[in-house]
This record gives C-alpha cells, structure tokens and sequence, in this order.
C-alpha cells in the first residue's frame, strides 16, 4: 500500500458509498453542466510523490472534480488553490482546469477527505470513515511528509480518525501529530471567500505558513 499509482487504481474501482457513487454517476450522465465527458468515479489524490506538504480537502465539486477527475481542478476553491501554490513557486500554472492541462505541482500533494462528490456537499460519518482507510494509505505512502493543511472541519475530522487525535477546529490552529504539522484552516469555499471569511490575504498567509512547517 506504498505506492501512489496503486493507490489510485484502487481508489477508482471503490463502491462503499452508495449514495455518493451513485450522486456522482448521476451528475456525470445526466446533470452536467458543461458539455464534455464527466469523469464522474471517486477522484484520486494528485501532485509531487515525493511532497512534503499535503493538502486535504472536503471532497470533488459536483461538478469541479467530478467532472475533471483532479482534485482542485475546474472549481472555485481550486482556482483559489493552485494560483496560491503558483505565487509560492509550487505550481506551473495560476489554474488547473482538466486532466490534460500541463499541471504540475512542486512538494505538494493534494486530495480529500472524501473521493466521491457528494450531494449539496453534505457527507456522513460513514462516507468519512470509509474513505479514511484511503487517506491513512496516501499518508503512509508520502514518505517525506512534513505538513498537512486540512481545508475546513470535514478534513480536519477525517485527519483526527486517521492519526488517532482529538482538537478543536479553528483557523490557524498548529499541532503537531505523528511527528507531522498539521494546520486547520478554513476552507477557500466560495461561501466562505465570497463573505469574507477567508480574503486572499489571509489564506495566502496561511497557505505560506503550512509551507514554511514543511520546510522547518
């Protein structure tokens, strides 16, 4: 279970979650809302293998992930990822817009904490736990792992029940677990960016922050 390729080839062919298998199937074939094939199966991890720094969020966008099959990639809370990595040096491109576009990450390695798109972004303790054995695999198997930037509180709960911890949520909050960094931070939603919750400012410094963990 060392292996990232492996690990994304198992990852695709995972049926737990019903609902969430069937919601992105769905969408895939008969909701789309821009005309191309939808990658519409769990979504795999994507990035250096040999990163440092990982960065974990909630799960594909309906119709971000789900459709592009990348992490982060043809969504808002992606544009807000990868043009932060870009401006740090991490990034060849300000924006990930599908599989085939040249992306190519430096040090980081991005997924969530739930593979498949959920409906109205909304997952349970179940989906969350079974898609955990998935992460506790993809941190095994990024052996120079340093930090872990979880995006909003679904992420940071799915951490705590891979690592075995136990702390309250909040922005900008630093423990140190498994002799890794891990840092909460909001998540770049449109919900929250769009209301002020999170200004660029403020997620580049915290994007900066879980960096400068990594290297420390």
């Amino acid at each position: 279970m060392n292996d990232i390729s492996f690990l994304e080839n198992r990852l695709i062919n995972c049926d737990l979650c019903k609902r969430l298998r069937s919601f992105s199937e769905y969408v895939a074939r008969f909701d789309k809302r821009y005309d191309e094939q939808y990658w519409g199966k769990p979504v795999p991890g994507f990035g250096d293998k040999n990163a440092v720094l990982l960065i974990l969020g909630l799960a594909p966008a309906a119709h971000g992930g789900n459709r592009t099959g990348r992490p982060f990639t043809g969504d808002e809370s992606g544009k807000w990822v990868i043009k932060g990595l870009y401006e740090l040096g991490l990034s060849n491109l300000k924006e990930g817009k599908n599989r085939n576009d040249g992306l190519v990450l430096k040090h980081v390695y991005l997924t969530n904490a739930v593979s498949c798109a959920p409906p109205e972004n909304k997952v349970n303790m179940k989906e969350i736990k079974n898609c955990s054995t998935n992460l506790k695999f993809t941190i095994e198997a990024l052996s120079n792992l340093r930090s872990i930037l979880t995006l909003g509180q679904v992420a940071f709960r799915a951490l705590e029940i891979v690592l075995n911890f136990r702390e309250q949520f909040r922005h900008l909050n630093v423990i140190k677990v498994c002799g890794k960094y891990v840092i909460s931070s909001y998540h770049p939603s449109p919900l929250n960016t769009r209301t002020g919750k999170l200004s660029w400012t403020e997620w580049m410094d915290t994007l900066r922050y879980a960096w400068e963990l990594a290297n420390a």
